[in-house]
């Protein structure tokens, strides 16, 4: 399946059930490092356009999902086709309910205090045979010690689980993981604040105004102080973008699609 390219990273055009079943695939193989699955949102492209460490690290990722509808309808506009929005917090419930069917294991690693515990607390309720490998919430900061990072390491290294969500935001969850790509996981997939949405520490915005692609607005709502700059400055530039891209490509005859997927190819190489 042809990825989809939107400006510096490429995204995998795939439903919310296309997505569950391509990482259950990847668990059942044999494989000598993990799988990294991006839920990619307006955030990591607006990033990714910044930094180019960072969108290397993302283009480089097994599976690419868009967990933003600002994500999908940017990609439309630019005629590509995106299905359908897969949240990540979602796509984390589906898999563990896949895990616990299949007798898989999982490992929740980050979110704010107390939040992993009840994610997997609520999980092991809904899903009495889903086998959790380990819960680990390291103190804020323990990224700058190497000593505690050894730690972590070492206890996912003796858990070995198949599946490891990490909640550490971005891009810090997607530098860890791509770090620690030795490490005996199957899958590992950057969730952001998931394990709060999950087990309830933070509202999750109503189902009508995630549809409507209103969630961002939800959270700046309840979060002011935290995330403005992040949504109103951040959606500011990712909209720039998207339209650059747009001007792009019209001046181009509709050929700036191919042009750049190529570019990446041959970056890649």
């Amino acid at each position: 399946m042809e990825r989809v390219c939107l400006d510096k990273v490429l995204l995998d055009p795939v439903t919310m059930d296309e997505a569950v079943e391509r990482v259950c695939v990847i668990l059942g193989e044999a494989r000598d490092r993990p799988a990294h699955v991006v839920t990619m949102n307006a955030q990591f492209v607006e990033m990714a356009h910044q930094e180019a460490r960072f969108a290397d690290v993302l283009r480089r990722a097994d599976l690419s999902v868009a967990d933003g509808l600002s994500v999908v309808w940017a990609s439309r506009f630019l005629g590509q086709a995106i299905p359908e929005r897969v949240a990540g917090a979602d796509l984390m419930v589906r898999l563990c309910a896949a895990a616990a069917e299949d007798g898989k294991t999982v490992y929740f690693l980050g979110g704010s205090p107390g939040a992993a515990s009840r994610t997997a607390e609520r999980l092991t309720e809904e899903y009495p045979l889903l086998k959790v490998a380990g819960v680990d919430c390291p103190p804020i900061g323990f990224l700058n010690d190497q000593d505690q990072c050894k730690e972590v390491a070492s206890r996912i290294e003796r858990a070995r689980p198949d599946l490891l969500f990490v909640g550490l935001g971005a891009p810090k969850q997607e530098y860890w993981i791509d770090r620690h790509s030795h490490l005996p996981a199957k899958v590992m997939m950057g969730i952001g604040g998931s394990f709060e949405l999950v087990s309830g520490f933070r509202r999750r915005a109503p189902v009508m105004l995630q549809k409507a692609g209103f969630e961002w607005l939800w959270r700046l709502c309840m979060e002011p102080k935290r995330l403005w700059k992040r949504y109103l400055l951040g959606n500011t530039i990712f909209i720039a973008v998207v339209f650059r891209l747009w001007w792009s490509r019209w001046l181009d005859g509709g050929g700036y699609r191919g042009r750049e997927a190529e570019a990446m190819t041959r970056s890649e190489k």
